[in-house]
């Protein structure tokens, strides 16, 4: 490969929680200490254990040696860069400049298009298992998450439930739902013909859509990513999408996302909420980290690094299927994390999730709790890290957690 997957970071002291855990601002580190002659593999925290791709610290590097930061606008290439990236790398045509806007993150983004679309005490429809963000602080600004849970198909694929979406949507009278695309915790990459359906349902229902596709370019191979937007004209005008280069390029210290809104109303409604805090400004460094990021290069780095998350995905799923017996895992299409249903192994043990978790982290492996996502006795793990310390994870959760 042309580009370095296998290099084993030292990322202590270098401002990372990965590797830190004590320092996580946001309450959900493994919970447990490190026996002495175990080093810590950091498998939780939903960042990459890789060095970034070259274009982005060449981008960054070359305007720091400018010696001024005032005030700025976008770059034209900033808007230049995505529109193409979108084009090459997800076939979406008649993409313009205004169409695109900052965000400091998909999360806030959300969260300013929810009080848009919503009043608070609104109900909210998402797909369970949920992501801890959407979990957390959407009910902290006063909305209600209804789930509609996902269920496995005979071939173990997650699936949208249609008719119990359509029933909670009106039940609940709900308007809004949040989306997230590629799924998170599943991995799931939604077809052609599931979006299409789903949107028929929010058609028909007079639901808004709030679509995080922040995970988009991490699609395994075999997989695309379908814009929500390029679902219909109706999903055009329907849905308000975010995304960022910061789960791709692990960039989420730089700051920075972006929104992509084709309806002309809800565009303005969005950037006058998004605005309203004074603090959702861009960066002139992340600008510059985007505009390396989306480049050739950069195009030619993701690929390879779909390549390698593909063959990590391969690898763990066979070797949890073949050692630990009781442990559910599906294969994910898209994202480098891995959801663990590890309910019929506690059963078999008589062990509790905590017990099984701390026995990973006594052994430096630390992994994220699933009930973070609303799923019992589940674990999520990622794997976005070299091979060797992938094998080298589970070999040490074979002899010491997941002990027969």
């Amino acid at each position: 490969m042309k580009y370095d997957f296998t290099s084993i970071l030292d990322r202590k002291g270098m401002d990372a929680i990965a590797v830190a855990p004590e320092e996580d601002p946001y309450g959900i580190a493994p919970v447990g200490e490190i026996k002495d002659g175990f080093d810590l593999i950091p498998m939780w925290v939903a960042d990459m254990n890789f060095p970034t791709a070259p274009a982005i610290c060449e981008a960054v590097i070359e305007r720091a040696k400018h010696p001024a930061f005032g005030y700025f606008a976008p770059r034209k290439e900033y808007y230049e860069s995505i529109i193409r990236w979108h084009e090459v790398r997800n076939g979406v045509t008649g993409l313009e400049q205004k169409h695109i806007g900052y965000q400091n993150g998909v999360l806030g983004g959300v969260l300013s298009a929810l009080a848009v679309l919503c009043s608070s005490g609104d109900n909210v429809l998402v797909h369970a298992p949920t992501y801890v963000g959407f979990l957390e602080e959407v009910g902290q600004m006063g909305y209600h998450l209804i789930g509609s849970e996902l269920v496995k198909d005979e071939a173990g694929v997650w699936r949208m439930d249609y008719a119990d979406m359509e029933e909670k949507i009106r039940k609940h009278r709900i308007h809004t739902m949040i989306f997230c695309s590629p799924h998170n915790p599943t991995g799931r990459v939604w077809e052609r013909e599931e979006l299409e359906k789903a949107f028929e349902i929010f058609e028909r229902n007079n639901v808004y859509v709030v679509s995080d596709e922040i995970w988009s370019d991490l699609t395994l191979e075999g997989y695309r990513h379908i814009p929500l937007q390029s679902v219909s004209e109706d999903a055009r005008q329907r849905t308000i999408a975010f995304y960022a280069p910061s789960k791709t390029f692990n960039l989420a210290g730089l700051v920075g996302s972006y929104h992509i809104i084709c309806n002309d109303y809800l565009r303005a409604r969005v950037k006058r909420q998004s605005a309203l805090s004074v603090y959702n400004a861009m960066n002139v460094l992340s600008m510059h980290a985007l505009i390396g990021a989306y480049s050739d290069t950069g195009m030619e780095w993701v690929d390879e690094l779909r390549s390698v998350l593909t063959g990590n995905i391969d690898f763990a799923v066979e070797y949890i299927k073949t050692h630990f017996k009781g442990v559910d895992v599906s294969k994910p299409q898209g994202t480098y994390m891995l959801l663990l249903d590890c309910g019929d192994w506690l059963r078999a043990h008589g062990k509790t999730l905590d017990e099984l978790l701390r026995a990973g982290v006594e052994v430096g492996v630390l992994w994220q709790d699933g009930r973070q996502f609303n799923r019992e006795d589940s674990i999520r793990m990622n794997l976005a890290l070299p091979r060797a310390r992938v094998e080298e994870a589970l070999d040490r959760l074979r002899k010491y957690a997941f002990v027969e």
